[in-house]
């Protein structure tokens, strides 16, 4: 298959708003797709590289060579071209890695082109999910969709599933095996927490959100596996957890939790303190906290109702390392239980809904989280061009919080923007240009925007010592002018707040 076939595929998928007509166009290009080109078709159309790092990054495809006039690249050839990529290492390996990536380049049309800027920089936006390419995978193959849920949620690996399916194989054949990661059961989210209640039938489970890495344990006799939201392994990295997996008494398990590095009294650090951790084994020492149990003994527990998996997990594991949980049918004690989570300095609560089973891999109505949002108005100190989808717009956010006579920058956002924003921004940054360097547009420092955010964390890549957790835009402040933006001083509290 040309790699021209999959990229006319994505901008047909991304001009259509309709779930039903991007769907078709999917499976169809999943039916086109020979034996051994499935895998990589299922992964681009997911918007994904098989190659979970490559040396390549968005700064990598700048000044690349123009567009090939005809399309010659094979699926299978650019996935071999990436893998190679990925086997670079050591000295002059970013020369050599730069000239691969060139010769690529230079074969590629201009769609191929914006196809393959948005597979290394994860951010192809054509509006196609894991969840709808799952549903295109079922619908390519004629298969029943909860079947191919079910192997995904079991496998986790989409890639998998969908060679699979696709090439006549049997998807009952796959099962839960102690050691192969499951693809995480995810959390909607809720506006508040009547919000949350009110979508559940009482009595719920109501969990401390904990500001942690989301991990996986698997373990068989001796062996112990701790794996990432993402299924990396993190074996290594996490002594503390394989020390917690072997002490519980029994021969196999499959645990699902998170590790936070917390203080003397208990309380969270701040992530990046656990996520810094989480990249090495030297530093603070790891708290594992376990919410559910996905197998125990020999015995499957996914299909299990959550008030089943919770009495197996409280019947194993010592109540220092689960993770705190209130089940309730009171709307005013799962407050409490909420303030109280806030006040030892976590993120909120997840209500869960005590029937349900562990649908892996799917973020459902069945566990919903709830977070308190912070809001701040900030100024928008330059802002960059857009790339992919939103290539001839202005995209991403230069945030700054006013300091003294100036301001700070906090981060950058180009999340929560809609197309009419970009439009709107587009147009009104080119008003306040400053200067251009063909990348960056730095702007007058003018207009405000309320962002939402999810926390203050410390940073040594901004001049004021913070920057912000996943920040989005709400809504640009026009009846405000830069002097009513929110101090460095004002975001510093937050932090303080936060713990």
């Amino acid at each position: 298959m040309l790699l021209a076939d999959l990229a006319a595929t994505s901008l047909a998928v991304a001009a259509t708003p309709k779930r039903t007509e991007k769907l078709a166009l999917l499976a169809a290009a999943l039916r086109r797709a020979g034996p051994d080109e499935v895998a990589v078709v299922s992964s681009y159309l997911a918007g994904e590289l098989r190659q979970r790092r490559t040396g390549v990054g968005w700064k990598s495809l700048q000044g690349l060579p123009d567009p090939a006039p005809e399309p010659s690249l094979t699926v299978l050839e650019v996935d071999a071209a990436f893998a190679a990529l990925a086997g670079l290492s050591g000295s002059g390996s970013a020369t050599a890695r730069a000239a691969r990536l060139a010769e690529l380049w230079s074969a590629a049309t201009a769609d191929e082109q914006r196809l393959l800027a948005g597979l290394v920089s994860g951010e192809l936006r054509q509006g196609a999910s894991a969840g709808l390419l799952t549903d295109a995978v079922a619908r390519a193959a004629d298969l029943p969709l909860g079947l191919v849920r079910r192997a995904l949620t079991l496998s986790g690996s989409l890639a998998e599933v969908a060679t699979a399916a696709l090439t006549g194989q049997s998807l009952e054949a796959f099962s839960l095996v102690v050691g192969r990661g499951l693809s995480p059961m995810l959390a909607g989210t809720a506006t508040d927490l009547s919000d949350a209640l009110s979508r559940m039938t009482m009595p719920v489970a109501v969990d401390w959100k904990l500001d942690g890495v989301r991990v996986q344990v698997h373990r068989d006799g001796p062996e112990v596996r701790v794996l990432s939201r993402t299924l990396d392994d993190l074996t290594a990295r996490m002594p503390e957890l394989v020390a917690s997996a072997l002490a519980l008494p029994v021969r196999t398990v499959v645990l699902d939790g998170e590790a936070l590095v917390v203080d003397g009294e208990g309380r969270p650090l701040p992530f990046q303190v656990t996520a810094s951790r989480a990249l090495s084994v030297a530093g603070a020492g790891l708290t594992p906290w376990w919410f559910d149990v996905l197998h125990l003994d020999g015995r499957d527990l996914l299909d299990e109702p959550l008030s089943v998996r919770a009495s197996v997990l409280e019947q194993l594991v010592p109540e220092m390392q689960r993770a705190p949980r209130l089940v309730t049918s009171s709307p005013d004690d799962a407050a409490t239980f909420a303030a109280e989570a806030l006040a030892k300095g976590h993120e909120g609560v997840v209500v869960k809904a005590l029937d349900a089973p562990y649908e892996a891999g799917r973020r459902g109505g069945s566990w919903l989280k709830v977070k308190p949002r912070h809001t701040l108005d900030l100024v928008v100190l330059a802002v960059e061009r857009g790339h992919g989808r939103r290539r001839g717009w202005l995209s991403n956010l230069h945030l700054g919080a006013r300091q003294g006579d100036g301001f700070v920058m906090l981060g950058k956002t180009f999340k929560g923007l809609t197309d009419e924003l970009l439009r709107w921004q587009t147009e009104r940054f080119r008003e306040l240009q400053v200067d251009d360097d063909g990348w960056v547009v730095t702007v007058r420092p003018e207009q405000v925007v309320e962002v939402a955010f999810d926390g203050v964390q410390a940073s040594s890549r901004y001049p004021g010592g913070v920057a912000l957790r996943f920040a989005r835009v709400l809504r640009y402040r026009n009846d405000k002018t830069a002097a009513d933006a929110d101090t460095l001083d004002d975001v510093l509290r937050l932090g303080t707040a936060r713990g």
